[in-house]
């Protein structure tokens, strides 16, 4: 007996089937997202500007640690001797390595929290604000007074250090002893094999302390400053210089404040290679001061500003610059 066989639903079917998936359709949307395009930025932004800088880099981690000449110049005309001009670029790679997803994660981050809790903030004004209930007892909260910019660059500090902190040991050990490190991939197996994952993190702790005043007073700054030059002058955009002075000048006071910290952290990170590591942020600054005095604190700190100051300017022109780019079909956030 024929069979009559109606193939309109198999047909429809397939043609459903073979349409882009949902998880393409979700991939799409999430890649032409604000936030995507801001975590780009941050990426490209921090490469570029690392690649320019990398030998101020690497003079000021010889420096803070305490290898070598006590002064740039010095410093400078060392590395050149013996590892030739290639010598100040030392550690780049791994450098590049860290800083792409570093950078976008922290600015990524630093615009999306700041966005939300704008957001959450004036939310708050009309429906009032989040409240505690302790039995007849109501405790308001009041999330009102916090600084969105503040709170953003803490969460952009804390991020980037959980993510990428293990690139930085090994930028380190790269940068400090090429001879026992020649490679990123044995540096990678040497640290874990001796030290397994808590090798890759040494020094999180005095980092995640010594960037929550950094990165919050460095993301503050910078935007504080620019909304209020921009309110001030009646613009809506800065020029490229401007934003260089304002970048440099965030990075400088930032690094000011927290870089006895910065200090610290060099010294658990690295203190392997000169057998004598501090087993903590206390015992490392106390090390400094009865070595060094109190000085010590600030050992390097020419150097770090040499290279926090451009670095922290280039990166901001960078930043806003491919904002501006890809995201030239939306409606940017306000300055």
């Amino acid at each position: 007996m024929p069979y009559n066989l109606n193939f309109e639903a198999s047909d429809d079917f397939l043609t459903d089937y073979l349409r882009p998936s949902l998880l393409s359709n979700s991939l799409q949307t999430i890649l032409e997202s604000r936030e995507a395009r801001e975590f780009a930025s941050g990426a490209l932004a921090g490469a570029m500007s690392k690649a320019i800088l990398a030998p101020l880099e690497t003079i000021r981690t010889r420096m803070v640690v305490g290898v070598g000449s006590r002064h740039i110049f010095g410093s400078l005309v060392e590395i050149i001797g013996q590892n030739g001009w290639q010598g100040l670029w030392a550690g780049n790679t791994i450098n590049m390595l860290r800083i792409i997803p570093t950078q976008a994660v922290e600015l990524g981050t630093f615009e999306c929290v700041k966005r939300s809790m704008t957001e959450a903030q004036e939310k708050w004004k009309e429906d009032g604000c989040p409240k505690i209930q302790l039995g007849n007892l109501k405790i308001e909260l009041p999330l009102h007074f916090l600084s969105p910019v503040a709170i953003a660059g803490a969460a952009a500090g804390i991020a980037g250090t959980l993510a990428c902190h293990p690139l930085e040991v090994i930028k380190d050990r790269l940068t400090i002893n090429r001879e026992v490190y020649p490679s990123i991939s044995l540096a990678f197996s040497k640290i874990y094999r001796t030290d397994g994952i808590r090798g890759l993190y040494a020094g999180l702790c005095p980092t995640l302390i010594g960037m929550l005043p950094y990165s919050t007073c460095y993301f503050f700054m910078y935007d504080t400053i620019k909304t209020s030059y921009c309110r001030l002058h009646k613009k809506s955009s800065l020029s490229r210089p401007e934003l260089l002075v304002i970048g440099a000048l965030s990075g400088l006071t930032a690094s000011t404040i927290s870089f006895p910290l910065e200090v610290a952290r060099k010294r658990l990170m690295v203190g392997a290679l000169q057998g004598k590591c501090p087993p903590n942020m206390i015992a490392a600054l106390s090390e400094v001061i009865r070595e060094e005095g109190f000085l010590g604190l600030y050992r390097g700190w020419g150097a770090s500003c040499l290279k926090v100051m451009p670095n922290s300017g280039i990166t901001w022109v960078f930043y806003e610059t491919w904002k501006d780019i890809l995201l030239a079909d939306r409606d940017k956030p306000r300055a």
